[in-house]
């Protein structure tokens, strides 16, 4: 756990807003306190083993990053002084659409979108995405936080994903992704194809990436006709937990 999140409920009400920006004569905001009695406190206790005094790093869910002190640990609690004074580091340029992956591998692939900077991520059918996947408990609400959560204390970020679901491929494509990705590049990536992935692109992308055997002919023609170029990654087949990652480091090498 590289950064401590902290929710607005981990503060006595109203105690937030002590950590609004002061007048540019005010060397440092406002500290504010924050109570841990969950896994956060175990790790604090257990892996830091952080003692009165010491600081690590926190950040606010949706909003900035910056230093908590413990001020009291006490056997099934600790308490934090916190000062937030930067913010997170900015998300990509992407929107990306994914085919929902079968769950062991769905957990894993949001953790590292999440730790890589994907903000806006639209979980898709597709003709390889087996019917079962969509009833898995992993798409609640609760539990793609959870691994959201995780990709942003992995990556010191506190801006949380936004994740939508789609469960009809072709309503999606033809009625609400003309809109969702105009003025975008919009690249699917499938391996059989002539063009090699770009790399280093400065601009809002929109990028689909298919299921364990990638998108049939038919879902990639009618991506193609909703103006997505196909790209690959070379002649090795990779799954998609290790697909996804190579991807956004090619088309986005410095963020």
């Amino acid at each position: 756990m590289n950064l401590i999140l902290l929710s607005p409920t981990d503060f006595a009400p109203g105690s937030l807003s002590s950590n609004s920006p002061l007048p540019s004569n005010t060397p440092e905001p406002a500290p504010i306190i924050a109570r841990l009695e969950d896994r956060r406190f175990q790790h604090i206790a257990e892996v830091h083993r952080a003692q009165v005094g010491d600081t690590m790093k926190v950040g606010l869910i949706n909003g900035d990053i910056g230093d908590g002190e413990v001020i009291e640990r006490g056997e099934r609690h600790i308490t934090l002084k916190v000062s937030l004074h930067r913010s997170p580091p900015p998300g990509l340029p992407l929107t990306l659409l994914l085919a929902l992956p079968r769950p062991k591998m769905l957990k894993r692939t949001i953790q590292h979108a999440t730790a890589l900077g994907v903000k806006k991520l639209y979980l898709i059918n597709a003709y390889r995405v087996e019917k079962s996947y969509w009833q898995s408990p992993w798409l609640a609400e609760d539990k793609l936080r959870e691994q959201c959560l995780l990709g942003l204390e992995q990556a010191v970020d506190t801006a949380m994903p936004q994740i939508e679901l789609r469960k009809r491929f072709k309503p999606f494509v033809e009625d609400e992704l003309p809109e969702l990705a105009r003025d975008s590049l919009k690249l699917v990536a499938h391996p059989v194809t002539t063009s090699a992935c770009p790399i280093d692109i400065q601009q809002q992308t929109t990028l689909a990436v298919g299921p364990e055997g990638g998108f049939i002919p038919y879902e990639v023609e009618k991506l193609q006709e909703a103006g997505f170029e196909s790209v690959h990654l070379g002649p090795r087949i990779l799954r998609v937990e290790t697909a996804l990652p190579v991807l956004l480091s090619r088309l986005f090498p410095a963020s």
